[in-house]
């Protein structure tokens, strides 16, 4: 019994030394993960000579306001932002109710040549995205004269074949018996949609609103493209714009990147109840 006791306790020992140097190695690693963001935040509130000292300050000695002003008063900061609000928040809305209807249709519905047309759509994601970008591009701006407006920003990227598939996985593993126990009841087929999936869908449509909403709100390339004046531009390309123009100013490119990342955060905060358990999606069936 003693060396089945001191057994155990080495055990322990062992396991408790591996927890610890875990959660060592976890703390350095979130430590050099937050420092960038920690220096963003702290020279958005400092002024340029601050942000240039040797040695550098983390903490800014006299904090300021003044990054904010001359980037809402010199580039238009405000406007950026509810473009890009705009152009995000919709995009995201109609991504997660279109993506989740055809998640729908694909994996609980019986219909002629379904597998079919799931697979030609997943076939789609193969064709590099800048294969289709000068179609587009024409499509957008010479047929539909669609430049430099909301409709020419959100409509290329409505719904994605990412997104198809990502609530496809989701609802395959949800029971069947509810979508019967709903038609069984009288229920239409968007009843059954809107009344019995969607509520307990919210782990997948909370994990495709991340996704979805971070995706547009970074997007550079397609606004860039499509809009050609200062108050159409989203923040990614008003920034970028701006960091042109204005190479020294340090301290308002920090404040500039600390508002950009800002809704991120709001938005992973709001879902990331719903964010763990929808991260898995299709990893686990029954």
């Amino acid at each position: 019994m003693d060396i089945d006791e001191k057994r155990e306790k080495n055990k322990k020992v062992l396991r408790t030394c591996g927890f610890i140097i875990i959660y060592i190695v976890l703390g350095i690693w979130a430590i050099f993960t937050f420092v960038p963001f920690i220096w963003m935040i702290s020279s958005s509130f400092k002024d340029s000579s601050a942000i240039t000292a040797v040695p550098p300050q983390l903490i800014p000695e006299h904090p300021t306001l003044d990054a904010f002003k001359r980037i809402f008063e010199m580039g238009g900061l405000g406007r950026w932002f509810l473009n890009s609000i705009i152009v995000a928040g919709i995009s995201t809305i109609i991504n997660v109710f279109f993506a989740s209807l055809a998640g729908y249709a694909f994996s609980k519905l019986k219909f002629p040549g379904r597998n079919t047309i799931f697979w030609i759509l997943l076939s789609t994601m193969m064709i590099p995205g800048q294969v289709t970008l000068i179609p587009l591009y024409i499509l957008v701006v010479n047929t539909f004269h669609l430049e430099n407006t909301y409709v020419g920003l959100i409509v290329p990227g409505m719904v994605s074949v990412g997104s198809i598939f990502l609530m496809k996985q989701f609802m395959s593993s949800l029971p069947s018996s509810l979508i019967d126990a709903g038609r069984i009841d009288a229920c239409s087929e968007f009843g059954v949609f809107w009344k019995i999936i969607l509520p307990i869908s919210k782990p997948g449509l909370a994990v495709l609103a991340i996704f979805t909403f971070v995706g547009h709100w970074n997007s550079f390339f397609w606004p860039f493209l499509i809009t050609n004046t200062n108050t159409m531009r989203t923040l990614q390309v008003g920034l970028t714009t701006f960091r042109f123009e204005h190479l020294q100013d340090y301290g308002a490119m920090m404040a500039g990147a600390v508002c950009s990342a800002i809704p991120m955060i709001i938005v992973f905060l709001a879902l990331q109840k719903y964010f763990l358990r929808g991260i898995t999606i299709g990893a686990v069936k029954g």
